[in-house]
């Protein structure tokens, strides 16, 4: 899993782990799953979560329409320059489709089966905030949980940008008896789950019991590090002395670097991370692994967006 360029050690005095941080330090940059209700728009619940914390800048990960509930990833603070790769994370969802005719369960799973399942083709619908184009979506599994009546209980995974209101339609249309999506939850955004989702009155009310009265547990165990957030993301471990050159956007050169996770390919983005396991920056490769371990010059990561401050890591004119 990891290419070893060269040991070096991390000086304690500079930089902190993610899980020593303080609480204002995590409201600075992490990520929390909220679990939306009805009614409200994606960016509504956001906003409502920014005031909260009174924070100046949020985002949200994968927009949910007003009537669908589930998972919702709200980026905070520092945490929100990091929203292109949360963006992209695949999905699962758990609704009820309503036919508009009957038909018998056997040929709704061998329609679904046979042209719903893998690469499919979905033009947008009119309310949507994309151009509606014809595009390629991936759908990795549609089980049906139960049928009754013209009810279809059913539990999808799919790829970001899918519309499954569209893919309700469009099953009807295949069915020839017509269908559209009844209800519908988000049960997952990449690995974030139901598990860790926790309603706005429960983010408010933990907030304002460690304001209050100082008791930080529950808002700590709300608050994910954003390095945390992003375990999907390959990433590239530094030495101390590169830190505060990538911190004021110099690119990274293979003489800074210490560890590499395997199979980074050109033009992929990455994160660049301190030995302490902060995350620094979000940078492009422009060297596949195996590169970045073997040569000595040239740019193995150009830096796209910095999160960590200048001069947290001492400047190395040597770096």
């Amino acid at each position: 899993m990891w290419l070893t360029k060269g040991e070096e050690e991390t000086n304690h005095e500079y930089g902190k782990s993610p899980k020593e941080r303080t609480i204002e330090e995590l409201i600075n940059s992490a990520v929390i799953i909220a679990d939306k209700h009805s009614g409200p728009t994606s960016h509504q619940v956001t906003a409502w979560v920014r005031d909260i914390f009174k924070a100046k800048l949020n985002g949200h990960a994968g927009t949910l329409d007003p009537a669908v509930t589930g998972v919702l990833p709200i980026a905070l603070e520092n945490a929100t320059k990091t929203m292109p790769v949360l963006s992209g994370l695949d999905k699962e969802y758990v609704g009820v489709m309503h036919l508009h005719t009957e038909v018998p369960e056997d040929v709704l799973r061998n329609v679904i089966l046979n042209k719903f399942v893998g690469t499919i083709t979905q033009r947008p619908p009119v309310k949507s905030a994309v151009a509606r184009v014809e595009r390629e979506r991936d759908i990795y599994f549609f089980d049906i949980l139960e049928v009754e009546g013209r009810d279809v209980l059913f539990k999808v995974g799919c790829e970001a940008g899918t519309y499954i209101r569209k893919l309700c339609h469009d099953i009807g249309q295949a069915l020839k008896v017509g269908a559209h999506m009844a209800e519908l939850r988000r049960s997952k955004v990449g690995n974030f789950t139901e598990e860790e989702a926790h309603s706005l009155v429960e983010i408010r009310d933990a907030y304002e019991f460690w304001r209050e009265n100082g008791d930080e547990k529950k808002l700590r165990e709300m608050l994910m590090p954003v390095e945390y957030a992003l375990g999907h993301v390959k990433k590239v471990f530094i030495k101390d002395s590169a830190v505060d050159a990538i911190c004021n956007g110099s690119p990274l050169y293979p003489n800074g670097i210490c560890r590499i996770q395997k199979e980074i390919v050109r033009g992929e983005t990455i994160l660049i991370m301190t030995l302490k396991e902060e995350l620094i920056a979000l940078g492009i490769a422009k060297m596949e692994s195996g590169e970045m371990i073997k040569r000595k010059t040239g740019i193995s990561v150009r830096v796209d967006r910095v999160l960590m401050n200048r001069g947290t890591y001492p400047r190395w004119d040597k770096a």
